[in-house]
């Protein structure tokens, strides 16, 4: 009991130096620049302060919970040796643990033509064949790079026949669906797959599955994009209403509450099913595991989510004068919200431990940070200049695509991974609605252009942690005159 509370101490007190920065930055832009009523500050406030709250028991429930949930999963089903057994289970897990994803149900509001149950069903279909595609590949030793060149070559020849109001949206469901929920549990069950294999490539192969899952969702939406044949997605704007006093702000959370723990306690219901029917059928552990698996669900429980100003924001840096100040202040904000998305910390204690601290947690942060805050600028200039998203993503990814011959391979699975684990839930939450602000305050096209915000979220981590790689491809080389050096096999070769 004491081991827990001080690790939900030092939870909390990682949420607060990753909270606490995006939260002065709007404060600063609040005080300085624009004007914003006390009410939409005090549930900024509030709502941040939620926030740090819920992403520390959030954090605590991953690791006790989430990534054990997950490892035992993969160990379980490998060790049965049965092909059937792994396609069929895998394909169930990636479809399960998708409907959970509270976000896919926001995506599916946004596409017009297409039923809400018919999207959300194909998506999770998608995430499932490319959950046993990335199992299978663990398993039968496929390079990483095979897959993801084929995968993005069928990605972007059906772009060409997909309506250009459909495609940021497409494009957006590959880091929608990959959400704080999803990501902990398929990190983790890389881990438990690629456990049962002996070979020194085994850890490295852990990761990718992430990449991979983002794949799917964005072939989903294509296809159907082309069999129902939707018009122009709806102008979905944000109605920014805020209470005008202290009470009525406190009512606004307590009546949002429980649609909140609702959405969380759909979310976690299918895993928690999913891990007690493998506990009685193949698992078996110990009480003792079991009782600290389910304390672990519900910590991830209380997570209740972000309440922002973005869309307010966005509006009123949209109706500046010099609203040119959208691109340096996004890259600003990218920069520092990256760092309160849940799943990033979950990724970067599994690379730090995964590569026994070669890779460190600080050189992953920042050049995710870096990347991040690259692709919010892009997104505001992309908004401001009405820039198809298309011209972006065609040589951002070719660029992505392209390093895959030049780094470790290790280094490929994990920027992949990052840009699914990146475009989160404060992405959609924040940068999505001030995109939107933004957008409608400069008079463009809110399907068109707003959206798409996600999609730049996910691409540019892809190419930033890969150049990371890069440098410690030539770093190691330099150490050594060019030769490798002891310990090579554990960094560049995998």
């Amino acid at each position: 009991m004491l081991e827990s509370r001080n690790l939900l101490k030092e939870k909390w007190r990682e949420s607060l130096a990753s909270v606490l920065p995006i939260t002065i930055i709007v404060f600063l832009i609040c005080f300085f620049m624009i004007p914003v009523s006390n009410s939409a500050l005090l549930a900024f406030i509030f709502g941040a302060l939620m926030l740090i709250f819920g992403m520390g028991l959030f954090t605590l429930g991953t690791d006790i919970a989430m990534t054990p949930i997950g490892e035992y999963a993969g160990s379980a089903i490998t060790r049965t040796r049965k092909l059937w057994m792994i396609i069929a289970i895998g394909l169930v897990m990636g479809i399960m643990i998708t409907i959970s994803e509270p976000d896919l149900q926001v995506l599916a509001e946004q596409v017009p033509g297409v039923p809400n149950m018919a999207l959300i069903l194909a998506v999770a279909v998608g995430v499932g064949i490319f959950l046993v595609v990335a199992l299978l590949r663990i398993l039968l030793r496929i390079k990483m790079w095979v897959l993801l060149l084929i995968s993005y070559t069928i990605v972007f020849t059906l772009a060409f026949f997909v309506p250009d109001s459909f495609l940021a949206v497409a494009f957006d469901a590959g880091g929608v669906t990959t959400g704080p929920m999803t990501v902990p549990f398929i990190l983790a069950l890389g881990i438990g797959v690629s456990a049962i294999r002996s070979d020194r490539n085994a850890d490295s192969d852990s990761f990718g599955l992430v990449a991979l899952c983002s794949v799917g969702p964005i072939l989903a939406v294509m296809i159907l994009s082309l069999i129902y044949h939707p018009g122009e997605v709806v102008q979905t704007t944000t109605e920014t209403v805020m209470p005008e006093t202290s009470i009525e702000l406190w009512h606004m959370f307590v009546s949002a509450l429980p649609k909140y723990l609702k959405e969380v306690g759909v979310a976690l219901a299918p895993i928690a099913v999913f891990f007690l029917i493998l506990q009685f059928t193949m698992l078996k552990l110990h009480f003792r595991h079991v009782a600290r698996i389910l304390v672990g669900i519900v910590y991830t429980y209380v997570n209740v989510g972000f309440m922002p100003v973005g869309n307010l924001i966005g509006q009123l840096l949209g109706s500046l004068s010099y609203r040119w100040i959208l691109v340096p202040l996004g890259m600003v904000i990218g920069y520092f919200v990256v760092s309160a998305e849940p799943a990033v910390h979950v990724l970067s204690k599994q690379v730090y431990e995964m590569t026994a601290g070669a890779i460190p947690k600080k050189a992953l942060s920042t050049s995710l940070s870096i990347g991040v805050s690259i692709s919010v600028g892009l997104a505001m200039l992309r908004i401001l200049l009405r820039i198809p998203i298309m011209y972006l993503m065609i040589p951002g990814y070719a660029i992505a695509l392209i390093l895959m011959f030049f780094v470790p391979p290790i280094f490929t699975s994990i920027a992949f991974d990052s840009g699914g684990v990146a475009s989160g839930p404060m992405t959609a939450t924040f940068l999505l609605p001030l995109a939107m602000g933004a957008c409608s305050a400069v008079g463009g096209n809110i399907a068109s252009d707003a959206f798409g915000v996600v999609a730049m979220v996910a691409m540019t981590p892809l190419i930033a942690i890969q150049f990371l790689g890069l440098y410690f491809k030539l770093k190691q080389a330099h150490a050594d005159g060019g030769a490798a050096v002891p310990g090579d096999d554990d960094i560049i070769e995998i």
